[in-house]
């Protein structure tokens, strides 16, 4: 497992988890010792990971699920869903959903739950193998996801870097 494997993997534990859990059984976990748990955390933090430390253990700040929840309007290409999706969790947001609104169907809503970048990539791999295309092209590629995150402070970091990348549709 590398370390970027090992980060997600932590990351998804601390969500899941209603209790702190100690750096000695991550350690036991993932079969590395103390130590990299402890660089592991401090590399989470530095990408915006709300991580506590308590006498009994990390907990990620906010527990399962994200506190705050935004829906953003996004236009991207096939090719750019992969970096469009990276940056959303990258940043500590959780994909809820995605969603379009059609002309015809009315609201058209698939539950996503990406929360690692290993998530993004088997759901971009699923998309390549031809089992299916991603549902923004039914809409000319205007989409919805509705993400969550651990406070109001994190979608404002995800909303900048979405709109830096030109994949946020700003209201007007």
């Amino acid at each position: 497992m590398s370390g970027n494997e090992r980060r997600d993997s932590i990351v998804r534990r601390l969500r899941e988890s209603k209790k702190p859990i100690s750096g000695t059984k991550l350690a036991e976990e993932y079969s590395v010792s103390r130590q990299v748990i402890v660089q592991d955390i401090a590399i989470l933090r530095a990408a915006h990971m709300d991580i506590l430390s308590t006498n009994r253990g990390y907990i990620l700040n906010g527990g399962a699920g994200g506190n705050a929840i935004r829906v953003f309007k996004m236009s991207n290409t096939d090719e750019q869903t992969e970096d469009a999706l990276n940056t959303i969790v990258y940043y500590g947001g959780v994909v809820e959903n995605d969603f379009v609104n059609h002309k015809v169907y009315g609201r058209v809503q698939v539950d996503l739950n990406i929360r690692t970048s290993r998530d993004v990539t088997e759901f971009v791999h699923g998309i390549k193998s031809g089992k299916s295309t991603p549902l923004k092209n039914i809409t000319s590629d205007y989409h919805y996801h509705t993400v969550s995150a651990d406070s109001e402070e994190t979608l404002d970091l995800i909303e900048k870097a979405l709109m830096e990348k030109k994949y946020l549709i700003v209201k007007e």
